[in-house]
């Protein structure tokens, strides 16, 4: 089975849940529920993908820290191939704000340098290993875009909360084929659609958290997904990440796009109800039963 190249996105985060995100004034919140551990993107999707039996690597920057080694130790224990870039600014750490919807607020307490000393002739040869590229858009790794220029197989990035016009997005869309994004920044996300399409993407896919996804074919074809209740919100945190693997899993073994988008709503969903990047349980075969339970008489 063909191998997919994850760059970028680790960070360690510490994630406090509220029953209601806090209002912009001074106040002392008293019971703060947290927990912490490895995030970021592409440790979310690198873990999706192998829960799921996709061979993958990911690459990646982490400090020479406590930070780091956790992230490190907690990826190879779940079975997670990773090479990894040391960052002399630290591990990138994150504090996540949610509430009981799984709305969440992002504070950067610390941040990965823009600029990071790669192997280029590792990377290369990881590039060269691979059949699928999944390139985030973490500011280190606009360095790695110029080692893609004749890559010769699918590019797809990630473009989470783009809102249609910042240009810190557009070195990653001009490099990609495939889109991934989220309408949270996009309230008329369609037409963004139009317009990545028109600029030659074989596909764009635009997630709405609990209001499902869209997708918009290379020949002009909409399709909607609504996404699958998940039992009770515990973590919506890597949700995206999750939806993004499901849909990768269907997309890499030549299913049709809705059912593509039917993977990724089941992930999503799992996600959303388990503490961590990813539900413990994920597996294939639960993917595969799930479907049939929810899709397969549809």
């Amino acid at each position: 089975m063909s191998r997919t190249l994850i760059l970028g996105g680790t960070t360690f985060d510490h994630i406090v849940t509220l029953p209601e995100l806090p209002a912009p004034q001074p106040q002392t919140i008293h019971r703060a529920p947290f927990h912490e551990g490895t995030g970021s993107t592409g440790a979310g999707k690198a873990l999706a993908l192998t829960k799921l039996g996709l061979p993958n690597t990911l690459y990646s920057a982490v400090g020479d820290d406590a930070y780091g080694r956790h992230i490190m130790a907690d990826l190879q224990a779940q079975g997670v191939d990773a090479h990894y870039v040391p960052d002399p600014a630290g591990t990138e750490r994150h504090i996540n704000l949610m509430d009981a919807q799984g709305r969440r607020i992002s504070l950067f307490i610390t941040q990965a340098s823009p600029a990071l000393a790669f192997d280029h002739a590792q990377v290369t040869g990881l590039i060269r290993n691979s059949a699928c590229v999944v390139l985030n858009i973490i500011s280190y790794c606009q360095a790695l875009i110029p080692l893609l220029r004749d890559y010769p197989h699918p590019i797809w990035t990630d473009l989470h909360d783009y809102d249609g016009h910042n240009l810190y997005h557009q070195p990653f869309i001009e490099a990609a084929h495939y889109i991934h994004l989220s309408s949270d920044n996009l309230p008329d996300y369609r037409p963004v659609m139009q317009l990545l399409r028109a600029a030659g993407k074989h596909l764009v896919v635009c997630t709405h958290g609990a209001a499902g996804a869209t997708l918009l074919t290379a020949q002009g074809q909409w399709l909607e997904q609504a996404a699958v209740p998940a039992p009770a919100v515990v973590d919506s945190n890597g949700a995206g990440d999750n939806f993004f693997a499901g849909f990768l899993y269907g997309f890499l073994r030549q299913e049709p796009p809705q059912k593509c988008l039917q993977y990724g709503a089941l992930c999503g969903s799992w996600c959303v109800g388990a503490f961590g990047l990813v539900d413990p349980q994920l597996s294939s075969s639960r993917l595969e039963a799930a479907w049939q339970e929810h899709f397969g008489n549809a």
